[in-house]
């Protein structure tokens, strides 16, 4: 039996923007939530992306300078199956799984209980859970990494300390990648004020 793929959007071999320490990104391609001011509506479709098996993808994570590995999209429990198997493959290596999901906690939960495939496992491969959906009336402006004040931090593995005590010194970062082509590549979380006083201060 093959392993299901999983359809990659967008892969970041490191970046600080992600959560916690150095992390290895991975956006996946299709959200069946689609919030109304997501910042990644061009994820939404389930068509596109690039097909990975579970044990390359890990492979290519586990091969990069990172502590950890974060699943981002689209929505992530979309594909529960094939990334419960990568995020398996990569805390076997050592390393922690930071998932985000505009499913809620409790959703996620339900949705295990009644046996949607792969949810339970990518749950009991995660060791921190950032839940629920986008909500652009309630802009987050004081934790890192999540949107709006509406989505929660779960631990649900306390291996990484750096994962349990994630308010510690933790900020909202940008990054900004520029190839050889001269394409420009952004990720991370600043609200508009913040972002427009970055851009004002640049060249």
């Amino acid at each position: 039996m093959s392993e299901p793929a999983v359809a990659v959007a967008r892969y970041l071999g490191t970046t600080t923007a992600e959560g916690p320490g150095v992390r290895t990104a991975v956006w996946v391609q299709g959200c069946s939530i689609r919030c109304a001011g997501c910042f990644n509506p061009h994820l939404f479709a389930a068509e596109g992306g690039v097909p990975w098996s579970s044990t390359a993808l890990a492979a290519r994570v586990l091969a990069e300078p990172s502590g950890g590995l974060t699943l981002l999209g689209g929505e992530p429990f979309d594909q529960a199956e094939g990334l419960a198997a990568v995020a398996r493959r990569v805390r076997a290596g050592g390393r922690s799984v930071l998932t985000f999901s505009g499913y809620t906690h409790a959703a996620l939960r339900r949705a295990a209980a009644a046996g949607k495939p792969g949810v339970a496992d990518l749950l009991a491969a995660t060791d921190l859970l950032v839940a629920g959906p986008f909500r652009q009336d309630r802009i987050d402006h004081q934790r890192p990494w999540a949107g709006s004040t509406n989505q929660e931090f779960v631990v649900l593995d306390d291996r990484f300390p750096d994962l349990v005590d994630w308010q510690a010194g933790a900020v909202d970062r940008v990054q900004v990648d520029v190839d050889r082509t001269g394409a420009v590549a952004v990720n991370g979380w600043l609200d508009t004020e913040r972002l427009d006083a970055l851009l004002a201060a640049l060249d």
